[in-house]
């Protein structure tokens, strides 16, 4: 990943803590207030970076938990695995590569149901290497007050020199605890 890409996805993290922070305080349907919340999800993404050299489809799950305050503001957690399917190289299949990502992160409601988000963590690869990455994650989504949560990101690894990314989507579930 090259650096102007890094800084495009910086910006777009800090723009929506910026913004969020100066969004007036409001109660939203998706977002009630002093609530801790469950979401089950299934991830999928297009590899981009050194990854897409070896793979072209990503497919996982997460559990995110997510405490909502009486403002527009969502704090989370997320863990889950992706597991990025490898493409077979003049007839030679290889292991695909498994990543378990733990992150924190923030989501801010712009209004009753649209919110821009933004993680950081670190991804753990489960083959070859088993190296450790940095996670930076920007994103933009939409959740009601019936569980639904559906997010698009951009999901930057970096780390041993090695960097990639994905653009992801996640479709979950949130269950009130």
């Amino acid at each position: 990943m090259n650096t102007s890409t890094k800084w495009i996805a910086s910006a777009v993290t800090a723009v929506a803590i910026l913004f969020g922070s100066n969004v007036k305080a409001q109660q939203t349907k998706a977002n009630p207030g002093d609530v801790w919340r469950l979401g089950v999800g299934v991830e999928a993404g297009l590899p981009t970076g050194n990854l897409h050299d070896a793979s072209n489809f990503e497919l996982g799950g997460t559990a995110r938990l997510q405490y909502d305050t009486r403002s527009n503001l969502s704090i989370m957690l997320t863990s889950g695995y992706y597991n990025a399917f490898f493409k077979d190289v003049a007839g030679v299949s290889r292991k695909d590569l498994g990543i378990v990502p733990v992150k924190a992160g923030l989501k801010v409601f712009a209004n009753d149901n649209i919110y821009f988000s933004g993680e950081v963590g670190a991804g753990f690869e489960t083959n070859y290497a088993k190296n450790t990455k940095l996670i930076v994650s920007p994103g933009i989504g939409y959740a009601n007050y019936k569980g639904l949560d559906v997010g698009l990101r951009y999901e930057n690894f970096s780390g041993q020199s090695n960097n990639y990314g994905l653009v992801g989507l996640r479709i979950a579930y949130g269950f009130k605890l």
